[in-house]
């Protein structure tokens, strides 16, 4: 089996709140053993995007574990999106290295939402697809050489955001749909939606904590009940 080389999990403990578990594993690894009806995610796809689901899954089992519990089929439903088990939620993300799972019991959170992005700057002309205007003024006052990374950075949370929101929502977003206000000396951001969504007040917002490694972003976003 292949070996990570970078242990996600020990560097980002301090992005995940006491009561959430965070698993990880290496899609280029052989295929893990599948359970139950996970298999019928599989039967159509490439042979990336089956490794890509098994890795997936395998992570959140090795969540489930921190948390003490057995391991449990992480089914698919719409969009793609995980289906967790009663008493569970949870979130994974995806890079052609690395499948990151979060997954908590806590029954004060009602969705989590995690997301992993290569340390890249945005290209210029995306900035605007990917920003709202207060986001787009908040890049303006940071210096010309970080407005890419920033931008970046701002795409990685709203993935996170979107994630979480659609465990209750069911709604896929635009990018203009969520206002990010970003607090860099404390790594976290608020996620203000700028439209209405089924099963969520409209003044809710979500809070979110980010990490900046040398290769990566990654923002974990956290819906309370």
């Amino acid at each position: 089996m292949i070996q990570q080389k970078f242990n996600f999990p020990e560097f980002l403990g301090h992005l995940l709140p006491e009561t959430v578990a965070m698993g990880a594993a290496d899609p280029r690894a052989p295929m893990p053993r599948l359970m139950g009806d996970e298999v019928l995610a599989i039967e159509q796809v490439s042979t990336a995007r089956a490794r890509e689901f098994g890795a997936g899954r395998q992570a959140a089992r090795g969540a489930m574990a921190q948390l003490g519990l057995g391991p449990r089929p992480v089914l698919q439903g719409n969009e793609q999106a995980p289906l967790w088990p009663a008493g569970l939620t949870g979130s994974i993300t995806h890079s052609d290295t690395t499948c990151l799972a979060v997954v908590t019991d806590a029954p004060e959170i009602a969705a989590l939402g995690i997301d992993l992005e290569p340390a890249t700057a945005l290209e210029p002309s995306l900035w605007p697809v990917v920003c709202t205007m207060p986001e787009m003024n908040w890049l303006a006052r940071l210096g010309p050489t970080q407005r890419g990374n920033f931008a970046q950075l701002i795409l990685c949370a709203k993935h996170a955001v979107y994630k979480a929101q659609f465990q209750t929502s069911q709604r896929v977003l635009d990018f203009q749909d969520v206002t990010l206000e970003i607090e860099l000396q404390t790594s976290r951001f608020t996620a203000r939606f700028n439209r209405e969504l089924p099963d969520i007040a409209p003044e809710a917002t979500l809070s979110g904590r980010f990490v900046i490694l040398s290769s990566a972003f990654v923002a974990l976003a956290e819906l309370a009940r």
